[in-house]
């Protein structure tokens, strides 16, 4: 077994058991901070895969900013078990079956699936690599790179006048 194996393997049980933590914490900020782990396991899976544009990414955008965005949502709402309401005990009973039919939806189309004995090429080859895109968007999508960069310029500072009091 290599060490891409292994950590294929630590990073998917990480992913998995993190993902499953998300699910039954009971503390709604608890499950947050299982999720930013999620992120960070597959983060793992996109270096392994050679993308690190895409690892990069998914770190700043969506364990950094996105995660923060979500606990401090939780944190204003103030989730107590004291103000949350009762459910029904149908309702708990649908939902594990509305799961348990999806489970079976998925075990279904993945049964029909057709496996191949394809290995992703990850030590040799330059696909996903950030100089490769850097080259791509600045010698044939400057233009529209630019563009794009004064636009996003306009909206910031039209959000910083409309959000200005008199």
């Amino acid at each position: 077994m290599s060490i891409t194996e292994i950590l294929f393997w630590f990073l998917t049980a990480l992913a998995l058991g993190s993902a499953l933590m998300v699910v039954f914490s009971k503390n709604p900020v608890h499950s947050v901070l299982w999720l930013i782990a999620v992120f960070f396991a597959i983060s793992g899976h996109y270096i392994l895969l050679n993308a690190q544009f895409l690892a990069i990414v998914n770190l700043i955008v969506y364990a950094g900013a996105i995660m923060v965005l979500f606990l401090f949502v939780i944190m204003l709402m103030n989730l107590n078990t004291e103000t949350e309401p009762q459910k029904n005990r149908w309702l708990l009973y649908a939902g594990w079956l509305a799961g348990f039919m999806l489970m079976l939806v998925m075990v279904a189309s993945l049964k029909e699936a057709e496996t191949r004995d394809q290995m992703a090429l990850v030590k040799g080859g330059d696909i996903g690599l950030i100089q490769n895109l850097g080259k791509v968007l600045f010698q044939d999508y400057v233009l529209p790179f630019e563009i794009s960069s004064v636009l996003f310029l306009s909206a910031m500072v039209g959000a910083v006048v409309i959000g200005k009091k008199d």
